[in-house]
């Protein structure tokens, strides 16, 4: 690491605003799926997992994602749900221990829709659906969501956000990203709707657009409402929402006026250009056209590329100069971390401490146990 101790100190120990939120400072940790909850409820492991982060330094941690009150949200009875009893008991006890840390902490609200092997159903049994019945690989062996399913999944979301405070959150995040439900609406390739949910990018957002006013009208006023996107699919790293600046603002601008607070926009590589012609990232440039905060993510302090799903993977430690130039530019707000954190549990501390020299090289092994 080449980055000076005391000046990487001073850029991400400063405090951040979001909305009613005062995040203690710029580090976040990105959401990581794990599937350690039997049931969907998160027990000990998974509070002290997150326990021991926000201990470490972490200002604000992004759970992982989280299945909505919906049929379809989810395949798998070991990703975490945000609703039911027992369910709600256990985020509250994660709540609890990360604030008594020192962090904050939001869950991320989550529906997969057509993203699923041929075949499986979720956990509830119900049918995969999506905007047109598409996956991402173009196949059309889905269920078309009829208004009623619409209505529904809005309701969900809103539901699970009017939780989280209820619970003791300190903001919620909305996972319309990776190509998942949300996201689905959004890109053009899975969205072939011919009714007021699909067409042009403007009427793409209209699903996403509603799900958030739904979540605003059902917490506190000063509650934070973060919405995640990318350009990049699970099933497809090339794919793109927005070719210009002006296409991603046609997407943005709906879903701010709609009551997102800070925008996390999700990049497989933090320090690439989005557009032509400039050297903003695409955290960058929704700063720029929102007006909101922004989260950046993607491969932060490693030199490998993420790979969805991580197998195989290793990266070796890589400077931060870039990432804190871009600070000092007031690029971006905040900084998501990953793969990282993963790693090592002390990354924040050791970042803010200027230990640059203890920090671990990621190995994928690392998923393999919950510390």
């Amino acid at each position: 690491m080449t980055a000076s101790p005391t000046r990487a100190s001073e850029i991400l120990s400063r405090p951040v605003t979001i909305n009613g939120l005062t995040v203690p400072n710029r580090i976040v940790m990105a959401p990581m799926t794990r599937m350690h909850s039997p049931e969907g409820i998160p027990g000990e492991d998974v509070v002290s997992y997150y326990a021991r982060r926000a201990a470490a330094g972490v200002g604000l941690i992004v759970t992982e994602g989280t299945y909505v009150g919906h049929d379809s949200a989810g395949e798998s009875d070991r990703v975490p749900r945000f609703h039911g009893e027992d369910q709600l008991a256990g985020w509250a006890k994660v709540a609890d221990a990360v604030h008594a840390a020192g962090g904050t902490i939001v869950p991320q609200l989550w529906h997969i829709g057509m993203v699923r092997k041929p075949g499986q159903p979720p956990y509830a049994g119900a049918p995969a659906v999506g905007p047109s019945g598409i996956r991402l690989d173009g196949t059309a062996d889905g269920h078309t969501m009829t208004q009623r399913d619409l209505d529904d999944v809005i309701g969900a979301f809103a539901q699970s956000a009017a939780a989280a405070e209820r619970t003791g959150f300190d903001g919620i995040e909305l996972h319309g990203a990776h190509g998942y439900l949300l996201d689905q609406f959004l890109w053009g390739t899975t969205n072939r709707r011919t009714d007021a949910y699909g067409g042009d990018a403007v009427a793409r957002t209209k699903f996403a657009a509603e799900i958030v006013a739904a979540v605003r009208e059902t917490v506190s006023p000063e509650f934070p409402v973060i919405f995640r996107f990318s350009q990049w699919k699970s099933e497809n790293y090339d794919a793109r929402l927005a070719e210009t600046p002006e296409e991603l603002e046609a997407i943005l601008t709906p879903l701010a006026a709609a009551g997102v607070d800070a925008f996390h926009a999700s990049t497989r590589r933090y320090w690439l250009p989005e557009f032509d012609g400039a050297d903003l990232n695409l955290a960058g440039w929704t700063k720029k056209l929102t007006g909101k905060p922004t989260i950046t993510v993607g491969s932060v302090g490693l030199d490998g590329d993420f790979i969805h799903g991580f197998a195989g993977q290793g990266s070796e430690v890589k400077s931060l100069d870039n990432l804190l130039d871009r600070f000092e530019r007031d690029e971006f707000d905040l900084v998501a971390v990953g793969r990282a954190l993963l790693q090592d549990p002390e990354w924040a501390a050791k970042v803010l401490d200027g230990r640059f020299d203890e920090l671990k090289p990621f190995d994928a092994a690392s998923l393999r146990t919950l510390s």
